[in-house]
């Protein structure tokens, strides 16, 4: 069953990250930033392997932000204030996805960094944005991520938040044009009683 989303669209601000939605306007510095970044990003991003043709931006666009208003999804921008621009630049994307409601009240996060942002803190801290979000705002139950065991830096990014590891899913996602095993971490509500971003921040 569908809901309405009251909530979207949603901008959320820590220092110099904000958490955005993609816009249609986004369209020429997102593709830059997905051009430049295609080799480094290619061992990691899901596929699809019976898909047709590929959604134009528009239609991607228009498709996520129709899933934000059913309350499916939260398709976020990173965007990261830089002195050199007149406006935060795009550094990457940081995605809710398979929101659940009912009992099971759950989601999935995934996200992406240009590579020359990396390193610099910014997906532990867009990823403990929109978990405070989640759990806060949205009031769901449990966050699950799902990372492949040889990406060590998404590893060090659950280890910051203190993500607990669950255990192995064989060939969970396809990607690079096959079946990859992923290791699945999650959080409940319960667990991160005073919020991401706090537990971020004493991480140190």
């Amino acid at each position: 069953m569908s809901r309405l989303a009251p909530w979207w669209p949603a901008t959320l601000e820590s220092g110099d990250i904000l958490l955005r939605p993609l816009k249609v306007g986004d369209h020429a510095e997102w593709s830059a930033a997905r051009r430049r970044n295609a080799e480094w990003l290619r061992r990691w991003e899901a596929t699809q392997p019976d898909y047709g043709r590929a959604p134009s931006f528009r239609e991607m666009v228009r498709g996520l932000n129709r899933q934000a208003r059913a309350a499916q999804a939260l398709p976020w921008v990173i965007a990261v204030r830089d002195p050199r621009a007149a406006r935060p630049v795009i550094a990457g994307q940081v995605t809710v996805s398979a929101i659940t409601w009912g009992s099971a009240k759950n989601c999935s996060i995934g996200y992406w960094i240009d590579s020359e942002r990396a390193g610099q803190g910014i997906v532990p801290r867009a990823v403990a944005m929109a978990g405070d979000f989640c759990f806060g705002e949205l009031g769901l139950h449990r966050i699950e991520i799902n990372i492949r065991p040889e990406n060590t830096p998404s590893l060090r990014v659950v280890e910051k938040l203190g993500f607990r590891d669950e255990g192995e899913r064989r060939a969970f996602l396809h990607i690079d044009g096959q079946w990859a095993d992923h290791r699945t971490f999650a959080l409940t509500n319960e667990e991160v009683r005073d919020g991401f971003q706090a537990r971020l921040e004493a991480f140190g």
